[in-house]
């Protein structure tokens, strides 16, 4: 058959070669073809990207509000706590005062009667 084709070494070698880039060529990736009207995916791919970022932003900013917010939280307790220290400590000193002017009243009524009995004696 080769001699009537009339072809040589180097012709049938270079038809092999051929042959070989044609058969690796079916095997490489082929590119996808996409729909004219379908959505640009790299815009959603950036819109989505950017959506959550900002909900991470969010989050964020939400999470150190409620952190800021339970400080100030902590801080009026403490305040109210050493207030209402303050207050009893200050209810203890009135009760106490209370109770010297009254043991005096109660001594000087003593006295008074001691006095009295004694001049009702003379």
């Amino acid at each position: 058959m080769t001699e009537m084709q009339r072809t040589g070494f180097s012709e049938r070698l270079k038809a092999a070669a051929d042959a070989k880039k044609a058969m690796l060529a079916s095997f490489r990736p082929k590119p996808t073809v996409t729909a004219p009207q379908a959505p640009d995916r790299a815009a959603l791919r950036a819109a989505e990207l950017k959506r959550v970022r900002e909900g991470r932003t969010e989050e964020k900013l939400a999470r150190k509000q409620a952190a800021a917010d339970a400080q100030a939280a902590a801080a009026l307790a403490q305040e109210a706590l050493e207030a209402a220290a303050l207050e009893a400590k200050r209810g203890e000193r009135k009760e106490r005062k209370e109770r010297e002017a009254l043991s005096q009243a109660e001594a000087k009524a003593r006295r008074d009667a001691r006095y009295a009995a004694r001049k009702a004696r003379q």
